[in-house]
């Protein structure tokens, strides 16, 4: 398992482009040499052994443990900071995709739930 991990990634929906580098703790590592019940399976017991990132608008990163047919654990959260160079490092102008006027109307109606992450 890796000891750290760059996440370089684009919120479309504000738009930004944010940065982190996460470091996988120790506690990461120990867990995954450590069998979990299966959830469907009570009788079978599986090492987990995926790490999922889980990345939302304003920054937020959250990191998880799971495997198959276990339950994922969660790591750690963590807040990004914006990537001064914006989208593509600065390549494009600082230009983002264009959302689809259906996304546009979503978020003008709905917001974006910075709150619920």
């Amino acid at each position: 398992m890796p000891t750290r991990i760059y996440v370089r990634w684009q919120s479309l929906v504000e738009p930004q482009t944010y940065r982190i580098t996460l470091t996988i703790p120790d506690h990461a590592r120990r867990l995954m040499l450590q069998k979990g019940q299966d959830v469907h399976y009570p009788d079978q017991w599986e090492y987990r052994r995926d790490l999922i990132i889980g990345l939302a608008p304003g920054g937020k990163v959250a990191l998880w443990i799971g495997g198959p047919g276990v339950s994922a654990v969660e790591i750690l959260r963590a807040q990004a900071e914006v990537e001064p160079l914006g989208p593509d490092l600065g390549q494009h102008g600082g230009k983002y995709v264009t959302l689809s006027e259906q996304a546009k109307q979503y978020i003008q109606k709905n917001g974006i739930p910075y709150d619920s992450w």
